[in-house]
């Protein structure tokens, strides 16, 4: 009887999250996680900051989405297997909370709630995309240099 070792226990694997912990214990990465817990902090507070806690709909539609965006990019997606799909959520995040004043339902899109969500929802794209290129371009420079080549010129 012999014994196969499981998919934890794979080199690659094991090498992939080396790879992640230093890039995101790295100033930049911590700088990103930095960032983007207060972009979902304020983005779940921001009906109340930026004085649109009267229309409901919005109102809860940040509140969950702020929540969902801190636990996406925060302690949830710590491990290496669920940070590279928790980003792009965040990502997605971000891309329906400059939509979201067009699409929730009521009359919701006013000047105040456009300009939150749209300048919110970019920083939470931007910092979602930040921090899932980060595990692309470590990816990336291992299989070159598994493959015995760097750049091709």
């Amino acid at each position: 009887m012999s014994t196969h070792p499981t998919m934890e226990q794979h080199p690659d694997l094991a090498e992939m999250r080396s790879r992640f912990e230093r890039a995101t214990s790295s100033p930049r990465g911590q700088a990103v996680e930095a960032l983007a817990f207060l972009t979902g902090v304020y983005l779940a507070a921001s009906p109340w900051i930026a004085g649109f806690s009267g229309i409901t709909a919005l109102a809860t539609t940040n509140l969950i989405l702020g929540i969902a965006y801190v636990l996406c990019m925060g302690p949830l997606g710590s491990a290496f297997e669920r940070t590279h799909a928790m980003a792009w959520c965040a990502v997605c995040i971000g891309a329906f909370t400059i939509i979201s004043p067009w699409i929730v339902t009521g009359n919701v899109d006013t000047t105040r709630t456009v300009w939150n969500n749209v300048i919110v929802g970019a920083v939470a794209l931007v910092l979602g995309a930040a921090m899932a290129a980060t595990g692309e371009r470590g990816a990336g420079a291992a299989l070159r240099a598994r493959r015995g080549g760097g750049a091709a010129t």
